[in-house]
Parts: C-alpha cells; sequence; structure tokens
C-alpha cells in the first residue's frame, strides 16, 4: 500500500469511528476532541485524525474550539431526519431543474465519467465495495449534480444543508451487524445514480425529482437501520434517543 493510499485509508477509518462514537453518544454534545489524544486512542498518526475531524466539521458533526481541537455539536434525531429530507428535496428540484432545461453535453459528459468510476467501486461478489474510493465518487457524482442546472441559489441552499449533521451525502455508518446488508445497500444506491442521469437526459422532470428524492432516504434508511437494531448507537445518546425507532420511519 502506497503512502497517499495508506493515508488516506486512516482518514476514512477515523472518520467513520468518529461519527460512529459522536452518533452513539459516547461523545456527547460539547465534548472537546483532541487530535494527539484521539491518534493515541485509534493509534493512528496525527494527519490523518486532523482530516477526519475537518471532514466531520464539514458535515456539521464538528465545530472547531477556542485554543484549538474541536467539539462535538448537539443534535438530536429529528434533526438528521428533517435534514436529510430536507437534502433530498433540494436534490430533487435539482435534478427537476436538469432536466426541464437541459444540460450541456460536457456537464453530461462528466456525469457518465463519474458513474463509470463508482462502477469500478464493486467486485462481483456482493460483498465486494471498495466503501473508501465509493466515497469520493458519491461525493464527486452530487456535486456535479448540484451543478447541471446552473443555478447558484441551489448551489448556496445545498452548501448550506449539508453542513447539517448527517446531511451530506457521504455521511456513511455502516452497519457492524449487518454489514452485507449496507454494501447491498450502497449498489442500489449506484442504480438510482445512473437512473437519475437517464430521467435528465431524458428530460423527464418529475421522473428526475422523483429519483432524486427516493435516493437520498437511503442514507435516511441507513439510520433508521442502525437504530432498529437495537444497539447502542439507539440506547447511548441521550438526545439521540428523544424519538422512537419506529419514529423514524
Amino acid at each position: 500500500m502506497s503512502e497517499a493510499k495508506g493515508a488516506s485509508t486512516h482518514t476514512m477509518r477515523a472518520q467513520v469511528e468518529l461519527r460512529r462514537r459522536i452518533l452513539s453518544g459516547e461523545f456527547p454534545g460539547g465534548t472537546r476532541l483532541l487530535e494527539v489524544a484521539m491518534a493515541e486512542e485509534l493509534e493512528i498518526s496525527r494527519t490523518p485524525v486532523r482530516e477526519a475531524m475537518s471532514r466531520l466539521a464539514e458535515e456539521g458533526l464538528l465545530e472547531r474550539a477556542r485554543g484549538g481541537g474541536f467539539l462535538v455539536r448537539r443534535f438530536a434525531y429529528s434533526d438528521v431526519v428533517d435534514t436529510i429530507e430536507l437534502r433530498g428535496v433540494l436534490e430533487g428540484t435539482v435534478a427537476r431543474f436538469a432536466a426541464e432545461r437541459g444540460v450541456p453535453a460536457p456537464r453530461m459528459a462528466e456525469m457518465r465519467k463519474i458513474l463509470a468510476q463508482l462502477d469500478t467501486c464493486f467486485g462481483r461478489d456482493l460483498d465486494d465495495v471498495d466503501f473508501e474510493r465509493y466515497s469520493a465518487f458519491n461525493s464527486a457524482y452530487h456535486e456535479a449534480l448540484w451543478r447541471l442546472p446552473g443555478s447558484h441559489t441551489m448551489m448556496r441552499e445545498l452548501a448550506k444543508v449539508t453542513r447539517l449533521p448527517f446531511a451530506s451525502p457521504s455521511a456513511f455508518l455502516p452497519s457492524r451487524r449487518q454489514p452485507g446488508l449496507f454494501r447491498q445497500s450502497l449498489r442500489e444506491a449506484q442504480s438510482q445514480h445512473r437512473a437519475i442521469v437517464e430521467a435528465i437526459e431524458a428530460r423527464e422532470g418529475a421522473r428526475a425529482e422523483a429519483l432524486a428524492r427516493e435516493h437520498a432516504r437511503s442514507a435516511r434508511n441507513n439510520l433508521a437501520l442502525l437504530f432498529d437494531e437495537g444497539g447502542d448507537l439507539a440506547l447511548g445518546n441521550p438526545a439521540l434517543a428523544l424519538m422512537e425507532p419506529g419514529d423514524s420511519a
């Protein structure tokens, strides 16, 4: 493994683990996270931990603290559900605008290129998924999708909402108890990616909007799966326990 590849893998591992601990309540709102201490606890170097924390700050889970380090933001499970739903509404509108207004050939070519890159993340076996590469290309797909209609207003609003907790398209949290089901959900998400692009190319605005909104709900379904497992994620965070698992559907 190259040095760059190794650092990227450590960053992703730190990012997923910190995201999991925040959601579980192990790191409740207001907790200060220090780079050195977390690097020692996760047994990796400081650089990937620093990068992971910066990415989680962009996702709205952390905020930079005065005097160094990061603070865990306070949020409730209902906030997470609402922000994911809001992203779905905005992305659906973007997809509809793109289909109705038409998209220049170079931008559609970019979407097709990203789809091909996402395809390379999947092997022949159902469980064979390169999660790290998928996460990176998935982010690229959504950012490219947002640019399709050429609307600065939509870009600005999507930038705002994706800075809220768990609203980012790549704010994944793999299921430890059902990893196969999680990987299968990524394959289904890729099918949705392709269907959205095809609907936009066919100038089918209503279909493109419906597909994009349904696609955003996959993130909500992933979160609901973690709560339905009945493990520490559902019980460990008092703020997140304000809603019963059944209320998330």
